[in-house]
């Protein structure tokens, strides 16, 4: 299971309090019924101190998710310089990338973005650019680098990226999001990257000379 353990991306450790308390009011109770009032009183403060951060609740979620997305791309794309082997790369990548953005916390954490986004478009925007295509274009860059070393052939590896996590993602993000399946096991995760990755190469692989 994947735990909540994230870099801290604010010296201001008041203020990262303050998200860290929000985020469980928020998945608690949903952006609706979330109130600053509530948020205030576990965090140990006043309403003022939560306005000395943010002028009202909008901007606070979008905080949370901003430092949400942040912290789950840093950790998903943590790669080496080096590619190497470009399959074990890919591997490594799959599993990571599979095991955070399937997990318990992740897709509670999702739930939550996306029912707020149809009101707020700005907030899924703020996802959307934090999250999967800031992911993408991190992984796009890892690509890049293989295609450099004569192990891809792609004139467009964001695109290539792109495709790669759709191919990890996509059966049982679907199966997530509808409550019919839990949380996978590393075994079941396995089980859906390895041929992902053979599928990718067989497309993107770059022809032995």
């Amino acid at each position: 299971m994947v735990q909540d353990v994230k870099p801290r991306l604010d010296r201001d450790a008041r203020r990262e309090a303050i998200l860290d308390v929000a985020r469980d009011v928020f998945l608690e109770e949903g952006f609706a019924n979330a109130s600053m009032s509530t948020i205030a009183a576990r965090v140990g403060g006043s309403k003022g101190t939560l306005y000395n951060y943010f002028k009202n609740k909008e901007q606070l979620f979008a905080a949370y998710v901003v430092r949400h997305c942040a912290w789950q791309r840093d950790a998903m794309f943590e790669l080496s310089a080096d590619v190497g082997d470009i399959r074990a790369a890919l591997m490594q990548v799959g599993r990571t990338y599979l095991s955070i953005v399937l997990s318990d916390f992740s897709m509670a954490n999702f739930r939550v973005i996306v029912a707020e986004a149809q009101r707020t478009p700005e907030i899924g925007l703020a996802f959307y650019e934090t999250g999967p295509k800031s992911g993408a274009a991190l992984l796009g860059a890892l690509l890049q680098k293989a295609v450099d070393g004569g192990q891809l052939k792609t004139d467009d590896p964001v695109h290539a990226a792109n495709q790669f996590i759709g191919l990890c993602q996509n059966r049982m993000m679907k199966a997530r999001l509808c409550n019919a399946m839990a949380e996978p096991t590393p075994e079941q995760i396995d089980a859906e990257v390895l041929p992902a990755v053979d599928v990718f190469l067989r497309a993107f692989g770059a022809a032995p000379e």
